[in-house]
């Protein structure tokens, strides 16, 4: 039988999971907890493995960018701007790492702003030595979407849902899972598709966010994830629990 004890699960919860989207800098306490739990019971009953974390930016990034105008591909070169979107994060992240440890949850922080950047093409360079080393000894990192140094654009945005396949590609994750508002990707009918294996599939299928969401709404996750070589999924709060057990919840993207 296959043991989990060793394998490397990267999962992301969405910023509109955790935070009331529409509200600036507003935290979905109920929401967050919930998350907390699930993580804290697979790591308990040793079914999670080894565990890496990345949260979107919801009301708290989000709502900086868009009033700055930064995305993620057009920047910003006041300093201040950056240190606002920055600042919102870091802010959400510590909420994050803060209900995670009053469930003795082992979680340490990784800001992309200091470990990543952007080519002029807008190709990314992360260093996972830290990501790699806290997995080693024990820990979760928990990392998050972020403003990031982008050649010839001053700072842009990182995207959570990036940040999630460069640490799945560059560690080699056994299984991806992103923690969304909706149960799956949905079809034109609201149905939950149950597999994803070519874009071409779901194309017609997949509009944008409602919410403002400077990265690209689910178009843009499954694109990312489908190039992924560990399976990922796509699947609500409701299924987290079942996603960190093993189980197969929601979307399969693969």
């Amino acid at each position: 039988m296959h043991s989990a004890e060793h394998d490397l699960v990267v999962v992301k919860l969405g910023g509109s999971v955790i935070t009331e989207k529409d509200r600036p800098e507003t935290l979905d306490g109920p929401a967050l907890s919930a998350a907390a739990d699930a993580i804290a019971a697979a790591r308990g009953d040793g079914a999670a493995g080894r565990l890496a974390i990345v949260h979107g930016g919801g009301s708290f990034g989000h709502h900086h960018a868009s009033r700055h105008g930064v995305t993620t591909e057009h920047g910003t070169h006041d300093a201040g701007a950056a240190l606002s979107i920055h600042g919102a994060m870091t802010t959400l992240n510590r909420f994050v790492l803060s209900r995670l440890h009053d469930r003795d949850v082992p979680a340490l922080p990784v800001h992309p702003l200091s470990v990543a950047a952007r080519d002029a093409d807008g190709s990314l360079s992360c260093s996972l030595e830290q990501v790699d080393a806290m997995l080693a000894e024990g820990f979760v990192p928990v990392l998050h979407g972020d403003g990031v140094a982008h050649r010839g654009e001053g700072i842009t945005v990182l995207s959570g849902d990036e940040l999630v396949c460069r640490l799945a590609d560059g560690l080699d994750a056994d299984r991806v899972g992103v923690c969304s508002t909706v149960p799956g990707v949905l079809d034109g009918d609201g149905a939950v598709i149950p597999e994803i294996t070519a874009f071409e599939d779901v194309a017609d299928a997949l509009g944008e966010s409602e919410s403002t969401d400077v990265s690209g709404g689910m178009a843009g996750k499954v694109r990312e994830l489908l190039a992924l070589s560990a399976p990922a999924h796509v699947f609500g709060p409701d299924d987290l629990p079942a996603f960190l057990r093993g189980e197969s919840p929601g979307t399969r993207i693969d």
